[in-house]
């Protein structure tokens, strides 16, 4: 894999006098995080500091957590990370087996020893299995593993029977690749194929046919996209009578083509561009993200349509709604058993989940697993079998539920299959949800954990995090992480930790509208989200500025980036983890470009216009008194990457903003971890800074 350097970054002219921090695996630059690292890593890890990392540990490595599996015909696959597999091992075992209180595990893969064996910190990344013929077991799975934890990935061709790689198999390098089987003897190769094949996102933007035993420089060209476009994807459905292949051209983040093949050429599904579609044997799904009229009808943004496949490529439009939504309920995602459609509702933010079926004109049936303030999560356990093919899976968790997994049946109800064990002491706190008026009037739920009866004085060390972008929805989950690093701390007084999860503009709690609202121009109404929360936190007596702190990763470092430099009298201290903060460059930086249609392009002057007031590393201003910082990330991050937190950093040392503190993670991607003893010490330090600098101690 080719590393980053700082050639992009020393050719254009600026007076961005950190610039040099862009130079990821640069020798200074390295020393210079070792530096700050060391600095950060003195003050932060004491005695008290290592418990809270060890109890987060036992967390990540319980043994009693469920091994969440996958059905591929008559096993269950499932890869676990504990003390003593700390990169894993990738496994499976009989569905009598897991349903026991023992599992008689087969381990297929143990990625700590092929780790040691090829002197690689491999990282688990999936494994994509080829469906074997009618009656005949899998064989066989392409391996995906990253060297540092990144999203750059090598593809490797596994054999279950032998347990091993396949000798002259299929193997692509590592790269950030787009890879999907063609059949047993193909795949369908997206990947860097060297000058001109990666788009300016950084992903392929041609895909091929590598045929077995075949070269990868030779591979026959078979869909490419433009190179100003996100990436490009080429999938094989293998399903008995409904053999097909599906290409997509994903233009930006939100909109896309999707194309058939027939006859040799690429068909256009023709739906609009902010669709999105799904293929399932002989229907075609689409959820339009803005209103579509066609032949006179209009549907509207979010809702969900259904056609016969065959009758819409032959000019028919009389979609069925199967779903539309209201000021309230939004759909979050679907998917299909072997005959029926499973929707994924939120009703403020809260589970839904219906059952429909299409050979009683798309009847739905409410499924009754969905307690209110919890998520549940509907789908099928195997489609391809013809036995279970009606069988999904439930996740049910909540603040202080511990996650547990059902297994049901479609018109036979569902029951417990396993539940992940207690990990702090639930009964001590209790869950509400309250809602903020922002500064346009829109009303913003969130969701506070905290102790029964709290005390409304103001005096509660309180912990506000979010995200809002992506139409990415932030839902309960039970986190023994967050039970144990913050609301089981208590002050010298006894003052257990609050916390809070904000449901902002940009999000999709209510589907593409609540994330339309906060996109380029009006990205501010996310942080005006946020900020009314803070402020309706204070109001409320919950906590006060001094004592409350915010986090937030990736665009969720963004927002919180911009809690710092926009309203910072607003809190004591801020965690902003694997940031985008520069946003003059971000498109330059890393995966950035793809971006573009969630922030505005910097260098279109009238949009720069707008970015601007929402770039913290030009927000910063000498004349104002910032709460204390923590900035942290992971060098070997290639979506954002490290050098915007650097930067940032960097800069606010430089300006002599005091309490600034930096930490980068010489491993671990995006996840800013490659295993749980890293993941850990990400969360304790987070934690701990935050923890003493709301309460004094730092």
């Amino acid at each position: 894999m080719t590393q980053p350097t700082e050639s992009s970054a020393t050719t254009e002219t600026t007076d961005d006098p950190f610039l040099w921090l862009e130079d990821i695996y640069g020798e200074r630059q390295l020393a210079w995080v070792r530096g700050e690292n060391a600095v950060t890593e003195q003050a932060l890890v004491t005695p008290g500091f290592e418990d809270s990392e060890q109890r987060i540990l036992e967390v990540l490595d319980s043994t009693d957590r469920i091994p969440m599996a996958g059905k591929h015909g008559d096993f269950y696959y499932n890869f676990w990370r504990d003390a003593e597999h700390r990169q894993g091992v990738w496994r499976r075992t009989t569905w009598d087996s897991y349903t026991s209180a023992a599992p008689d595990w087969d381990v297929l893969l143990d990625v700590d020893a092929l780790s040691a064996a090829e002197r690689t910190e491999w990282v688990w990344s999936g494994a994509l299995f080829l469906r074997p013929e009618e009656g005949r077991p899998h064989q066989r799975v392409l391996v995906v593993v990253s060297p540092d934890g990144g999203d750059a990935a090598r593809y490797r061709e596994f054999d279950l029977g032998s347990r091993s790689f396949v000798e002259g198999g299929f193997d692509v390098p590592t790269a950030k690749s787009r890879i999907s089987w063609a059949g047993p003897d193909a795949l369908y190769v997206g990947t860097d194929f060297g000058p001109g094949s990666m788009t300016s996102s950084s992903y392929p933007r041609t895909v091929r046919i590598l045929t077995r035993g075949g070269d990868l420089s030779t591979a026959e060209p078979y869909f490419e996209v433009d190179e100003d476009h996100m990436v490009a994807l080429v999938l094989h459905d293998p399903t008995p009578g409904f053999e097909r292949d599906l290409a997509v051209d994903t233009l930006d983040f939100y909109t896309r083509r999707s194309y058939l093949r027939e006859d040799g050429v690429w068909r256009l599904i023709e739906v609009p561009e902010d669709a999105s579609i799904s293929l399932h044997r002989e229907w075609l799904v689409v959820r339009p993200r803005s209103d579509w009229a066609v032949e006179g009808t209009t549907f509207g943004g979010g809702a969900l349509l259904v056609i016969g496949l065959r009758a819409f490529l032959d000019g028919d439009r009389s979609f069925e709604v199967v779903f539309e939504p209201d000021a309230t309920t939004s759909l979050q995602s679907w998917s299909w058993t072997r005959n029926h459609l499973l929707l994924n509702l939120l009703h403020d933010v809260s589970s839904e989940i219906r059952i429909l079926d299409p050979s009683d004109g798309w009847k739905a049936e409410l499924l009754d697993a969905c307690p209110p303030l919890h998520s549940v999560d509907a789908y099928a356990v195997d489609d391809e079998d013809d036995l279970a093919g009606d069988d999904y899976w439930l996740i049910a968790t909540g603040f202080l539920t511990p996650s547990t997994l059902y297994r049901g049946t479609i018109g036979g109800g569902h029951s417990v299959v396993k539940a992940s064990p207690s990990s702090f002491d639930e009964d001590l706190f209790t869950v509400e949800q309250h809602f903020a008026v922002s500064s346009d009037g829109t009303r913003v739920p969130y969701f506070q954990i905290a102790t029964h009866g709290l005390r409304l004085d103001g005096n509660n060390p309180t912990l506000l995090s979010g995200y809002g972008g992506f139409e990415h929805s932030m839902t309960p989950a039970y986190s023994g992480v967050i039970g144990r690093g913050w609301l089981e701390r208590t002050t010298p007084e006894g003052r257990h930790g609050v916390y809070v999860l904000a449901n902002i503009r940009g999000g999709g709690e209510y589907g593409p509208r609540w994330h339309h609202a906060a996109l380029h121009a009006d990205r501010h109404r996310a942080y005006e989200d946020f900020a009314a929360i803070a402020a309706d936190l204070v109001e409320r007596g919950v906590t006060r500025p001094a004592l409350l702190g915010c986090t937030g990763r990736s665009n969720g470092g963004l927002l919180v980036g911009n809690m710092l430099t926009t309203y910072p009298q607003l809190f004591g201290a801020i965690s902003c983890g694997v940031p985008l903060l520069d946003m003059r460059r971000y498109s330059k930086l890393s995966a950035g470009y793809s971006w573009i249609a969630e922030y505005g392009d910097p260098d279109k002057p009238e949009e720069w216009e707008y970015v601007r007031t929402f770039s913290p590393y030009h927000l910063l201003r000498d004349d104002v008194e910032y709460p204390k910082t923590l900035i942290w990330t992971a060098t070997s991050d290639d979506r954002v990457g490290p050098v915007q937190a650097r930067k940032m950093a960097a800069r606010m040392k430089e300006m002599g903003i005091g309490d600034v503190w930096f930490h980068e993670a010489l491993e671990g991607g995006h996840a800013g971890a490659a295993d749980n003893r890293q993941a850990a010490r990400m969360h304790a330090l987070s934690f701990e800074f935050l923890w003493r600098a709301l309460t004094g101690f730092l």
